[in-house]
């Protein structure tokens, strides 16, 4: 079975909120090997979650990691049986790896920090 992810962006962040996105990446994923097949970034005119949501249900996307999201996009989304990992604070990259290594949850705040000279990942 193929999974489409969808991360909303700011930089090389997962956006801090759901409804101010202005681009996003969308990743094709085999569930069977974790394998990516397909890497998208679509830039929207402007920040709306109502488009966003429009945009999730069109491209059949399975799982959204994202940050703060208003609880009514969340119902509609969840509603629609898309999977919601929310309140995700990391860069978009960790926060994918952390989903393709089942490892992650909603809640996550995954970064880098110095630990005694060293960078050490928190998650």
């Amino acid at each position: 079975m193929i999974k489409k992810i969808l991360i909303p962006i700011s930089g090389d962040d997962v956006a801090p909120r759901f409804d101010l996105a202005t681009e996003v990446l969308i990743f094709t994923v085999s569930s069977k090997n974790s394998e990516v097949e397909e890497e998208r970034t679509i830039v929207l005119p402007r920040a709306s979650a109502e488009k966003l949501c429009h945009l999730i249900l069109t491209e059949h996307i399975h799982v959204v990691i994202c940050g703060a999201i208003e609880d009514e996009f969340y119902q509609f989304l969840r509603w629609k049986q898309v999977i919601i990992y929310d309140a995700v604070i990391a860069t978009w990259q960790d926060a994918f790896d952390g989903f393709l290594e089942d490892r992650l949850a909603p809640g996550d705040i995954l970064y880098t920090r110095m630990v005694e000279g060293k960078h050490v990942k928190k998650i």
